[in-house]
């Protein structure tokens, strides 16, 4: 059984509840464990689980939250700048999913977000468990 970390950026309760929800539900489902730590943005996920990792309680990550375009070139930095620090991770060997939305809208984000729907928390949480059971066949 492995025991995975969520981390999640809570800026829309309501979002991050359905991601959460789909996350817990997949890992739970494969006969997992999970934790869940907040952090205050997408820009502070990949430390979050740089500084979860150093712990060596974990065996992967989820990594949710969820980026809606404004007015300004900050949804740009946010979007891209949190997808490259997940990747530098994912390359140094850790087992993670990504689910941060980046969407233009609420309703995009809705959609995904619901595990009823297009379930990305789901999704994500499917995707370090098979990063996870890649690690392994290859370790």
């Amino acid at each position: 059984m492995a025991h995975l970390l969520i981390v999640e950026a809570r800026f829309y309760d309501h979002l991050n509840d359905l991601l959460i929800a789909g996350a817990r539900g997949a890992i739970e489902a494969a006969g997992h464990s999970c934790e869940v730590l907040t952090v205050p943005g997408a820009l502070e996920v990949p430390a979050a689980i740089a500084l979860a990792a150093e712990t060596g309680r974990y065996d992967a990550y989820v990594a949710l939250g969820v980026v809606i375009r404004g007015e300004t070139y900050h949804f740009e930095v946010v979007s891209n700048e949190s997808a490259r620090g997940i990747m530098a991770l994912t390359l140094d060997g850790l087992a993670i999913g990504n689910g941060i939305l980046t969407t233009e809208d609420e309703a995009q984000a809705l959609a995904r977000a619901r595990p009823t729907e297009l379930d990305k928390g789901g999704s994500a949480a499917k995707a370090a468990l098979a990063m996870l059971a890649i690690k392994q066949r290859l370790g």
